[in-house]
């Protein structure tokens, strides 16, 4: 288990951002660890999440921009229609490639890549979806040392994320929201 967290990865689809926004809500604006969320979302949206969550939330908001650097007090949003990479220089890269769960952004990739440059330092939140995405992501997360934390499945509102991550990382971390945000406080 990791002594110290550098990077929150925050993973959902199908009721993600009611529970990510639950769960982030309370977090103070200097909030010492860099969060990256990536939400499943249609391709062709133009909504802003970004926007959403700057005005419910006190941390600073960006939507993810290729080599954006990674810095603590801010969360960080997938953009629509991209895979989310983190760079060995702790930036960002945004890719186009495939799909992968059916996804892009996928969670996996994000989840992936992340424990690939932070290693142990890694805490993983996936939360409610309707897809398996993010369950291998999370699981090599759990294998490196990481943190590995699932939504309650009895609480998600779709569970098929949650239950698919659970079934592949016996040992994760099974959590309600509350559980969750209380966890994210006490990182600080």
């Amino acid at each position: 288990m990791s002594k110290t967290t550098e990077l929150v990865v925050i993973g959902g689809s199908w009721g993600g951002i009611h529970a990510s926004l639950e769960i982030l809500q309370e977090l103070p604006e200097n909030y010492s660890i860099p969060i990256v969320l990536v939400l499943h979302r249609l391709r062709n949206y133009e909504g802003s999440l970004q926007e959403l969550f700057a005005k419910k939330l006190n941390l600073q908001v960006i939507e993810i921009e290729e080599k954006e650097q990674i810095k603590s007090g801010f969360l960080y949003i997938a953009p629509a229609n991209y895979h989310v990479l983190l760079e060995n220089d702790r930036t960002f890269s945004l890719d186009v490639s495939d799909l992968v769960n059916f996804s892009r952004p996928s969670i996996d990739v994000t989840f992936t890549s992340a424990v690939a440059v932070f290693g142990d330092s890694v805490a993983g939140i996936l939360l409610s979806g309707a897809s398996k995405d993010g369950s291998t992501g999370l699981k090599n997360i759990a294998d490196a040392g990481g943190i590995a934390i699932v939504q309650d499945p009895a609480e998600a509102e779709v569970d098929t994320m949650p239950r698919s991550a659970i079934d592949i990382i016996p040992d994760c971390s099974i959590l309600n929201l509350k559980s969750i945000k209380e966890y994210l406080l006490s990182l600080t």
